[in-house]
Order: C-alpha cells, then structure tokens, then sequence
C-alpha cells in the first residue's frame, strides 16, 4: 500500500467507460447539469495512478447503472481532455466491453435516467463532458449479444 503524501493531489491516468450493448443499441445514462440540460453519458469512471481501470469499472459499474454487468476486453481507445477548455491534459479514454444477463436499468440518483440508442442516434444528442469523445467515433466492434 502507498503512502499518501499530504498536498499531493493523484494524478488521473485515464477514463475507463463500459459499453453494454443490445442488438446495435447501447446503453446511455442521462444526467442533468448544472444549467438544466439534460446530457449522456456513458457509463465511466475516472482512473487515477496506482489503481486499475477494470477493477475500478468493476466497482462502478454497478453502482451507476443499476446492472451487474462483465468487464471484458478493451474494444475502443480514444482520448479524454481530463484538463480545462484552457489548460488540457489529454489521457486514453478505453472503452470496455460489458455484457450482462439482465438489461433492466436502475440508474444511480446522480443520473435523470437512461436511454438505449446507436451510435449515431447518441452522436445527435447532447453529451456530457465525459462523453464529448464520442463525436469521434465512426463505429464500435459488435459490443452486444
């Protein structure tokens, strides 16, 4: 176990999201921000150093979508701006593979609900700052069964 000095703020090493997906559809929290505007998101966690994107995906995953979902392989890698609009600090944005038995969401009370939508669909909406890299996207690897 690390010592935590005092000051030091942990540095984030990248942003781990799950994708779970259901015949070409995937699934999108929505969270209302500050202005009042409703905005996806994917389900993700921010990883900081020391500390491993799948188990910390394992743990919220969960937790954020109301599913007990599998972690499998990474299937996208992008980028995330973890920074400001001003000062950037770009780390991997990895897009993991979640499957599950039950697709029956329960988000979290940080999020107004959930929508399941393709890709392009997603792309038309409005994101949240975790989820901005996904105007990027041209297309996943087949992340459902």
């Amino acid at each position: 176990m690390r010592k935590r000095v005092l000051g030091v703020k942990p540095v984030i090493k990248a942003l781990a999201c799950g994708l779970l997906g259901d015949g070409g559809r995937y699934l999108f929290l929505k969270q209302v921000d500050r202005h009042g505007i409703e905005r996806l998101t994917l389900p993700c966690v921010l990883v900081y150093s020391g500390r491993s994107p799948v188990a910390e995906l394992r743990g919220e995953f969960p937790g954020q979508t109301g599913i007990d979902g599998e972690i499998h392989e990474i299937i996208y890698e992008g980028r995330y701006n973890a920074g400001t609009r001003r000062r950037k600090n770009w780390v991997p944005c990895l897009v993991f593979k979640v499957t599950a038995k039950k697709r029956r969401a329960a988000p979290s009370s940080e999020f107004s609900g959930f929508r399941w939508l393709s890709l392009e669909d997603a792309k038309k909406q409005k994101l949240g700052r975790k989820s901005e890299w996904l105007k990027k996207v041209r297309s996943f690897p087949k992340a459902g069964t």
